[in-house]
């Protein structure tokens, strides 16, 4: 095949525009018969490789460089992510270092399905049209995973979010004590560094990052155990322990910049400034993460879009 035609190839495999699945394919009910006959198209293999590899290495070349970074896609950074995917003129990466995203928002507390969500933070479920059982004081979403899968599909399907699991962060990059992006690597080379020779990352541009790297652990808190290597704060008190009622209102509070150029949200904020943590209750993460995206908008010189169905409703109750 010439060159040209190479090329012209390629432009048509990277730049093709997405088609939706044949209507009415998945509203007919299964039956056997509808299935014996079934025939996939025929495939190369190196047609594969070449879809995947081509898109994925647009994105990171188109993402080099983005107005947001939200590090951690648990519950806290997808509901920062909603938010901000409402402003198309944004371009946002997400950096996941499991595979899996969503965080502990699979599950409620103690590996039981249903997630609690104290009033008013239920409004926004209305939103995201997830459906609910109302108590008297919080509602319960009849499994967590309904509300990570949900928010999840929206995100994912924005055209201004791209979401990079299986990805670490490793390092931030700082200009002038100003946090302007970060130092990325696959994770299973960032959790082998000790085991092979050194295998150097790659970076990623921001105007504002958003720190939802949780708790402490493994990888948690990373942003904020980062600035106080660097100086950028003082000392981090740590999480304190459980208080439903102080820790909730707490988090959404103490979300905020906490540094030029960072944000920190959920519960990386427990972390950083002390505040309690709250167990199995959901609302904190979702609030405390709508918060980071106002805040993100504000530092960006964007005005806030005010007046969505959840904020009209709590304005009325």
């Amino acid at each position: 095949m010439a060159a040209s035609t190479c090329a012209r190839a390629l432009r048509s495999t990277v730049l093709a525009a997405p088609r939706h699945a044949a209507r009415g394919f998945g509203a007919r009910r299964i039956s056997v018969a509808s299935l014996e006959n079934f025939k996939f198209d025929p495939i190369r293999e190196s047609e594969v490789s070449r879809a995947m590899t081509t898109r994925y290495m647009k994105d990171m070349y188109d993402f080099a460089e983005a107005d947001v970074i939200i590090t951690g896609a648990g519950s806290a950074g997808l509901s920062c992510a909603y938010e901000l995917s409402k402003y198309p003129e944004l371009k946002i990466a997400i950096i996941e270092q499991s595979v899996s995203p969503g965080g502990g928002a699979w599950l409620g507390g103690q590996l039981m399905s249903a997630m609690i969500v104290r009033k008013p933070a239920h409004l926004w479920l209305d939103e995201l049209g997830i459906e609910y059982e109302e108590m008297d004081r919080f509602v319960i979403v009849k499994h967590a995973a309904l509300f990570t899968s949900t928010i999840m599909a929206k995100v994912l399907a924005a055209p201004n979010i791209k979401l990079f699991n299986a990805t670490a962060v490793e390092d931030l990059i700082i200009k002038n004590d100003r946090i302007s992006g970060v130092v990325t690597n696959w994770s299973l080379v960032t959790q082998h560094h000790d085991t092979q020779s050194c295998m150097d990352p790659n970076v990623m541009e921001s105007k504002m990052l958003v720190s939802a790297c949780g708790h402490d652990g493994p990888m948690g808190a990373f942003g904020v155990k980062r600035l106080q290597q660097v100086g950028l704060i003082k000392e981090l008190p740590g999480m304190r322990c459980l208080d439903m009622n102080v820790a909730e209102d707490a988090i959404v509070e103490l979300t905020q910049e906490i540094a030029p150029g960072m944000i920190v949200t959920g519960m990386e904020v427990s972390e950083a400034l002390g505040a309690p943590r709250m167990g199995p209750t959901f609302g904190a993460m979702m609030m405390s993460g709508r918060k980071a995206a106002a805040l993100t908008l504000e530092a960006l010189g964007i005005e806030s879009r005010a007046g969505d169905a959840s904020q009209r409703k709590a304005a009325a109750a």
